[in-house]
């Protein structure tokens, strides 16, 4: 269990992490040669540099790492965020975190979620009440606007993040 804690955060971070200044190069093509003819021989003109536009995909649902992580990206979201708290020998939480993912996803960036082990991070789960999992928070501007115990029908998880979003 340790282990794949420690796993965990370790991939998490190197996944997070972004590249450091001049240590990889960017994605372009560059001036590439290309050879051409003429009267006096081959001459060698650069064409136009072609660049690559990549996108970092980002994800409507993350999983906590740690105290500083749940400040930095849960109480101090500009984006209000649903928060589960789950465990992974729970099983109504193996069925609603599937569940409230997708209707997350649904709302295009306008909700994001955070899913909390209460089992790696209880000191989360004291702070915020939490005595029964799956419990889901809705938190606004830092702040829990709304709370349910227990599993939810797709309806009910509509209805529970549209008065979220407002």
């Amino acid at each position: 269990m340790a282990q794949r804690l420690l796993l965990r955060r370790f991939l998490a971070s190197v996944i997070s992490r972004k590249p450091p200044q001049g240590r990889w190069p960017p994605l372009t093509s560059g001036a590439q040669q290309i050879p051409q003819c003429s009267p006096g021989g081959v001459t060698v003109t650069p064409s136009p540099v072609q660049t690559i536009c990549t996108t970092r995909v980002c994800s409507t649902t993350f999983n906590i790492q740690d105290g500083p992580d749940f400040q930095d990206r849960v109480v101090n979201s500009e984006t209000p965020v649903v928060v589960d708290f789950h465990a992974q020998w729970c099983g109504p939480c193996k069925i609603l975190g599937p569940r409230l993912e997708k209707m997350v996803a649904k709302q295009h960036g306008k909700v994001v979620m955070a899913k909390v082990d209460i089992d790696d991070h209880t000191d989360l789960a004291i702070e915020y009440e939490v005595s029964a999992v799956p419990t889901v928070l809705a938190i606004k501007n830092g702040d829990v606007v709304d709370k349910f115990v227990g599993i939810k029908d797709e309806d009910q998880l509509e209805a529970f993040l549209k008065k979220l979003i407002g």
